[in-house]
This record gives C-alpha cells, structure tokens and sequence, in this order.
C-alpha cells in the first residue's frame, strides 16, 4: 500500500507515538509484507524469528518490538505492539468508507460494459471496456477490473484477507489495505472469492478463467491462461505461474509457487512448491506417475499379503 504522497520518519513516529531511530526526515512511501517490499516501504515484524529477514528485506524502514542495531541506509520505528500500529498506520491512510449507493460515483465503468442488476460496485473501482458483471456480484473498494472481463453470479472481490494474530483474549484481525487486480479476458464463476491483498495486490493475470466456487487467497498471483476447477482453494501468498492447470477440489498451502505449465489432478493437497511442465496427484503432492505407481504397489501388496 503506497501514500498518497511520501511520509518522513518523524510523522509516523508521531502518529504512532513511538521512537524512532533514523533521520527524522527519512522518506516512507508506503507499507508492505515482507514477500512484496520494495525500496522506500516499512516492514512490520514482532519475532525474533524474523528479525534478520525483516532487517535484510528491501524495506528501508522496520516497525520492530526491540532496539536493535539500525542497518545503513535504513530507519527503525519501535514499537512494544508492531502489529497493532501496523493496522493503525492501514486505517489512517486507507480508512473504511461507507457506500451510500449501489455503484459508486467514484466508480469508473469502460465503454460497453454491462452491469446487471443488484451488483454492488465500491469506492474508486475501475472496470475496463465490454466486461459482464452478472446479477449479485460484489465488488470492493479500490478493486481493478480490465477489458472484456466476465464475473458470475454471487462472486465477491476484494474480502478482507484470513490473517489473524492471537492474543489472550482471542484473535486480532489484521486490517487489508490491499487490492484485487483482474487484468484482461479473466473470467470467473459463479460464488467465487477473491480476497484483497494485506497491502499490495491480490492479482489474476490475463486470460486466465476460474471456475464457480473456487477461493483465491490474499496476496496470491495467478498468471497469464490457467484454468482452475471450481471447489479449488488457494491460499494467501501463493504465486501460480503461466499456463498452469488446476482440477476440482485441490488445495494449498500458503506461500508456495506452482511452476509454469504445471497440472494439478483433482483432490491434490499442493502441500510444498512444485516445478512446472509436469502432472502432480495426491496428499502429500507428487508427481502423478510417481503416486499411482505408489498406489499399484500398495494395492498388490495388500493382495499378496491377503493371500498369504
């Protein structure tokens, strides 16, 4: 999520009301997880676990819950909840704003698209040129939709993401500040789900088509021509290549990549990164010919031993 203009230093510090080490006039451009940082963004991170990631990521300023030693060119903010001033920071630049009616006035709709009746479109959607938005459909704020772009019945874009943190007294959302990005000729079923990303993009690249009933993770990447099956679940942060091929009722992990032109069979749990070109099956995910000769296997055994 990027400022509307750049923030020094010493304004989030104040807006926090929390220390800072750095040049009181060093430069934040915007917030980000650390799988998405770029130069000029602030990281947030509460355990020991990932500090040196957090340090060592392209993120020039760190929001962390120790002193520590400040790298070169960096600035640190120091904070004894980072994850809440993190939502704070999401709230003030990218507060929840009330619709007050069905589409948006500051919507803008491409030239020979249709808008069927009872969809929701929110505040500064754009939706390209000769797309169909069938009955239903909802569409949250700040999501971008391209040309010739079809949306079924019942599909949502732009949820909040599935990102909690616990504390004593139970679970503490993380605030989205993200978007959803459908670039052009994607389609997608009926009752899909996208989630807007936590701070950057949720995105599903050009002519790629979904399914009905499938979710799509917050943060996720789907690239260009994949065919995902409907019952398909994807979670947060994972990156799927081109071309790739995705059969009914798989599910994944968080934070993995399917390579290019991979296939997915039906069922698959795709419980670590897969390489692509190839044909994968089963839980825990293997290549298919490798798992049904597993199986074979298993099958004769059992049959030698029942005879035994």
């Amino acid at each position: 999520m990027k400022f509307k203009k750049p923030q020094s230093l010493q304004n989030i510090a104040s807006l926090l009301n929390i220390e800072f080490v750095g040049d009181a006039n060093f430069e934040i451009l915007g917030i980000n997880e650390i799988h998405v940082v770029e130069k000029g963004d602030m990281v947030f991170v509460d355990h020991p676990k990932y500090y040196e990631k957090a340090l060592n990521s392209a993120a020039t300023t760190i929001l962390i819950n120790k002193k520590v030693t400040c790298p070169e060119g960096k600035a640190l903010l120091i904070s004894d909840d980072p994850f809440r001033d993190f939502n704070k920071i999401t709230k003030y630049f990218n507060p929840f704003i009330a619709s007050k009616e069905s589409i948006s006035e500051s919507a803008t709709i491409g030239e020979g698209t249709v808008i069927q009746p009872n969809v929701f479109v929110g505040n500064n959607v754009k939706i390209g040129k000769n797309c169909v938005i069938h009955p239903n459909v909802t569409i949250y704020d700040q999501t971008i939709i391209g040309n010739n772009v079809t949306i079924h019945a019942n599909t949502v874009l732009g949820a909040d993401a599935f990102y909690y943190k616990k504390r004593p007294e139970g679970y503490d959302k993380l605030i989205s500040g993200g978007r959803v990005v459908l670039e052009d000729n994607v389609d997608l079923g009926a009752s899909c789900t996208i989630d807007r990303g936590v701070s950057g993009d949720t995105t599903i690249k050009k002519g790629t088509k979904i399914d009905n009933q499938v979710h799509v993770g917050h943060d996720t990447i789907i690239g260009e021509k994949c065919l995902i099956a409907s019952q398909t679940g994807i979670a947060g942060c994972v990156i799927i290549e081109d071309e790739v091929t995705i059969w009914g009722q798989v599910g994944t992990n968080s934070g993995i990549t399917i390579g290019k032109g991979a296939i997915i069979l039906g069922q698959t749990g795709v419980t670590k990164s897969v390489a692509g070109g190839k044909s994968y099956f089963g839980t825990p995910i293997s290549e298919s010919r490798e798992k049904l000769k597993e199986m074979a296997e298993i099958k004769q055994f059992l049959k030698e031993r029942k005879k035994s």
